[in-house]
């Protein structure tokens, strides 16, 4: 039977390494008479253990008394953070943006094309501009209008259409610096676009400043959000050769191509839970 037409679930781990691990785990699956459909791992330098694995669900009925089961038997004896996913569960996911629409869009028809394995559950713009476009898609567009003087506020509006609702958040070039106390009280992990020129440009103008420097090479970044700007662990890069033949325009078209892809790639492997964290850097699968 081809795996995508049986339910599976997904077990995501690390712990500190150690010889038998691997057979800890595959055991008790084997025990529970759960097939492993899938399988991968990783050992740092630092001999911690990353695991991936997917395998047949057990009865909707079962599930419960297993996990509790696994985390009993395997997870705490072995100091392990572990957590199940069932895949056929779509996560529901929240999307932000600014003026720029092109992450925005190409992300919202992925959704609609069953490109991204989630559910778009809402847009939150600074502006309006997006709201015809947004709408037909049939998803609810919410302007929050953001100034120096109403931040606070408009954060805690934020919130309120965010919090326990969306499973993740994506900033498809949200062009706000998010302060610690909303992405602490978002609940849900959060994923940013960026460019990532080589030398790097931060500010305003960085297609124009590259290309006054000359550069040959222009990327994009995709990580988590964190308090530190432009800092999280990456999930995703991706790079294009230019040269003194591409003007400004030329290097922005590039620059959004290469931001589009690396979202979308960066959202899809965290949906399908294959990224872990591993302290300021990511394990993905």
């Amino acid at each position: 039977m081809r795996p995508d037409r049986i339910q599976t679930t997904r077990l995501l781990l690390s712990c500190p390494d150690r010889p038998g691990i691997v057979a800890r785990v595959a055991g008790f699956l084997a025990d529970a008479g759960r097939n492993i459909i899938d399988a991968d791992q990783h050992s740092t330098e630092q001999a911690r253990l990353f695991m991936r694995l997917v395998f047949e669900s057990a009865p909707e009925s079962e599930r419960a008394q297993l996990y509790g089961r696994f985390a009993a038997e395997v997870a705490e004896p072995l100091s392990m953070e572990h957590r199940f996913a069932e895949a056929g569960r779509l996560p529901r996911v929240a999307l932000m943006a600014s003026k720029e629409d092109h992450c925005l869009l190409d992300l919202l028809w992925r959704f609609r094309s069953d490109e991204l394995p989630g559910e778009p559950a809402l847009v939150i713009s600074n502006h309006r501009e997006h709201e015809e476009a947004v709408r037909s898609f049939g998803l609810p567009y919410h302007h929050i209008a953001v100034s120096q003087q109403n931040k606070p506020e408009s954060e805690m509006a934020a919130l309120e259409l965010l919090r326990g609702k969306v499973d993740l958040v994506v900033l498809a070039r949200y062009m706000q610096v998010l302060s610690g106390e909303f992405l602490e009280g978002l609940g849900c992990p959060a994923i940013n676009i960026h460019h990532s020129f080589l030398p790097a440009f931060a500010g305003a103008d960085p297609y124009q400043r590259a290309w006054e420097r000359g550069v040959k090479l222009i990327g994009a970044t995709a990580h988590y959000v964190t308090e530190d700007l432009d800092a999280g662990p990456i999930i995703e890069q991706d790079t294009a050769r230019v040269s003194h033949r591409d003007e400004v325009g030329d290097l922005a078209r590039i620059g959004r191509d290469l931001e589009r892809l690396v979202l979308a790639r960066a959202v899809r492997a965290h949906l399908e839970d294959r990224v872990l964290v591993d302290g300021e850097r990511t394990v993905v699968f």
